[in-house]
């Protein structure tokens, strides 16, 4: 054993060619600290807030999102940066998340996202890519600050406690509810306006006829007389009406449907036994039989509730309605795929009959960021495809 440890001290501090191997090693220990200094400084430095918004595409578009939420300011004092979010703390995976990085420097000298409008276009798919790591990795950046353990649930809403203690109990990640949290959402998932924008614009092309059918694309109120001076009530979104008279901008539209004789009936439901609402009528309109006019009657075997089938006519404007009930579905279907899949895989629509539909669509609005409107297009399209409807069962 000294034997070998004499020769092996021999062979390390035997000269080379001009130096020894010692000084060789010594040196190259020396070289390997300042590369590793040198390098973990350059590290750092692409790891700060500084350097993420050197690109403008970075510092005119997100940046300013995130001063606009509470990760920026709140009570507390405590500001997340670009980095705490978007960088793993551990080492290998910071490593690893910076080569995934140069190809997004490439694409800004490049110029992939150098406008406002194409960052918007490509909006949605680098934020698929940070969603799908952050499933990934459960948000561990997320955790790294929130962790389910500190979390005071007595001082949560009913409605959070349920949600955050089933999140705990299965480790979910953060993002699967939280998208939009810091940034904004992509434009067809900021589903507030869009949907009734877009069926505005068929609309605007919709012809009128009397005898025909049409759907109604938003709230309209609806009118006693074409004077407009009597309140009727309110047509609800995607309701099909039969045109019986056309003057000037106005119609007189009948609308067909089911009431419960319970109380005034003051609301015209889709169909025998389902709370698919078609109409709000004001409480004198439904009990002005000039106005409403009813048929057969029937009692609920489920409820025990009797409704008569009944037809109202009134006046509404003509603005706001399509020809076509397909076209309201259409962008019912895409809001309800993109938007509530952004917690979990939406059930199908078959799942639920019409009347279970709205509890639990309701309990999926804190989630989703739809205006008035869009909440009961979506609902309606979800009851109208609902098991009641639907050739295939669930």
């Amino acid at each position: 054993m000294v034997m070998f440890i004499k020769k092996l001290w021999l062979t390390f501090w035997r000269p080379a060619a001009k130096i020894s191997l010692g000084v060789l090693t010594l040196g190259g220990f020396i070289s390997g600290v300042i590369f590793w200094g040198g390098f973990n400084t350059a590290l750092e430095v692409t790891n700060t807030e500084k350097f993420c918004i050197s690109c403008h595409s970075m510092r005119d578009t997100v940046y300013p999102e995130l001063q606009g939420t509470i990760h920026w300011e709140n009570n507390a004092g405590i500001r997340a940066t670009c980095p705490d979010c978007h960088v793993p703390h551990n080492w290998t995976d910071k490593i690893a998340r910076k080569m995934q990085a140069s190809k997004e420097v490439f694409g800004a000298i490049v110029g992939t996202i150098d406008t406002p409008e194409k960052f918007e276009a490509k909006r949605l798919e680098l934020a698929q890519h940070e969603w799908e790591r952050f499933a990934a990795n459960k948000s561990l950046e997320c955790k790294s600050c929130h962790s389910y353990d500190s979390m005071k649930w007595d001082e949560m809403s009913p409605r959070a406690q349920v949600q955050m203690k089933q999140a705990a109990a299965k480790d979910q990640s953060c993002i699967d509810c939280h998208k939009g949290i810091a940034h904004h959402l992509p434009a067809n998932m900021d589903s507030s306006g869009g949907m009734v924008s877009e069926l505005a614009a068929i609309a605007q092309n919709t012809n009128y006829e009397q005898g025909n059918t049409y759907y109604s694309m938003q709230f309209i109120p609806m009118f006693e007389d074409k004077e407009k001076t009597q309140n009727g009530g309110s047509l609800e979104p995607a309701s099909g009406v039969k045109v019986v008279a056309i003057e000037d901008d106005m119609l007189q539209i009948e609308i067909s449907g089911w009431r419960k004789e319970k109380g005034f009936g003051r609301v015209i439901n889709q169909d025998f036994g389902m709370n698919i609402p078609t109409a709000a009528l004001s409480k004198t309109a439904a009990q002005n039989k000039d106005i409403v006019k009813g048929t057969t009657e029937k009692e609920d075997d489920v409820t025990g509730l009797k409704w008569q089938q009944v037809t109202a006519t009134l006046w509404v404007k003509k603005a706001k309605f399509v020809s076509d009930v397909n076209d309201i579905w259409s962008v019912a279907q895409s809001a309800y795929k993109t938007n509530c899949s952004v917690c979990h895989t939406q059930p199908a629509e078959n799942h639920f009959d019409a009347n279970t539909w709205p509890g639990m669509f309701n309990g999926m609005l804190a989630f989703v960021n739809f205006d008035t409107d869009s909440e009961a297009i979506v609902l309606k399209y979800l009851q109208n495809h609902s098991s009641d409807f639907a050739k295939d069962k669930h």
